[in-house]
């Protein structure tokens, strides 16, 4: 699969996430086939040198990697069982870096390795839009020693560290980990930012005041000033991915008997906000759950 010649990769997915790793790609010199469900979105990515497939089917038979990076559990395995595991075949392997459950992962992976003899790592990744147009994504992965050795060099122009957390689910697990602190962090800056402009501070002047110290996070220089500001666009990410990655989190946590009280109340508060029509909205606008009269 791998040779001395760069193989071919096959991209599902050109959203916030997709479009600036799929220009990665292009730049490192990888060839990339790509599909969008909405073909309006490829634009810059054929502009930069992809070539957009007629159907998934076409991306598969042309690709020796496929590269997955779609919204939901559901969107995988939609795409894996109507497209993929027809068209695949035992010398390519499919790389998964959407943030999906960790048991869905290992039936799909089963599942497609049967039907086609596809390998499969799952490797969700962490940085936002920004790591992904800097190339410095924290990737976790999961699955075969050999198939993350592959997945290392596919994926070399996107992360700044690729972590092999175990076998395949393993990466998504940490992925929920991740999640969890990044939500619960989130949301600490919005309800400390509402109390800081409330009680007479310069807001905006805290992600400098605090950086370096203790307090310091990439959420908190990333969202705490827009959240002082009311500056909630351009939308890096989604109030709708932290929520479906809580819920995952609480699921995990059910299964193993395990409790995440924090967790638990974030994922509520998130879906308290998302029920309020932001669910599209950049996780910034959490500041407006703390703010009277939710302005």
């Amino acid at each position: 699969m791998i040779t001395d010649k760069k193989p071919t990769i096959g991209f599902i997915g050109i959203g916030l996430m997709g479009k600036p790793m799929t220009l990665r790609l292009l730049k490192a010199g990888f060839s990339v086939n790509v599909w969008n469900r909405s073909p309006e979105k490829l634009s810059p990515v054929t502009d930069a040198g992809a070539n957009a497939c007629s159907s998934i089917a076409e991306l598969v038979k042309a690709s020796d990697i496929i590269l997955l990076c779609l919204t939901d559990t559901l969107a995988v395995e939609t795409v894996i069982r109507n497209d993929i595991m027809d068209h695949g075949s035992a010398n390519q392997l499919l790389i998964d870096l959407s943030s999906i459950h960790p048991e869905n992962t290992r039936e799909l992976a089963a599942m497609l390795h049967k039907k086609c003899g596809m390998g499969w790592v799952d490797a969700p990744v962490s940085g936002g839009v920004t790591g992904a147009e800097q190339g410095n994504l924290a990737i976790m992965a999961g699955g075969s020693l050999e198939n993350i050795n592959i997945a290392r060099v596919v994926l070399a122009p996107l992360y700044k560290q690729l972590t092999h957390m175990g076998d395949l689910g393993s990466g998504q697990i940490t992925k929920i980990c991740n999640q969890m602190i990044v939500s619960c962090n989130v949301l600490v800056i919005a309800e400390m930012i509402a109390l800081a402009r409330q009680a007479g501070v310069a807001a905006e002047k805290i992600p400098e005041a605090l950086s370096g110290g203790f307090a310091d996070s990439k959420p908190l220089q990333i969202v705490g000033s827009e959240m002082a500001t009311g500056t909630f666009e351009p939308i890096k990410w989604h109030v709708k991915t932290l929520l479906k990655d809580l819920n995952m989190a609480v699921d995990l946590a059910v299964n193993q008997g395990q409790a995440i009280p924090m967790s638990g109340l974030a994922a509520q508060l998130m879906q308290l906000h998302g029920s309020h029509g932001y669910l599209e909205q950049d996780p910034s606008t959490l500041i407006k759950l703390f703010t009277k009269k939710n302005a």
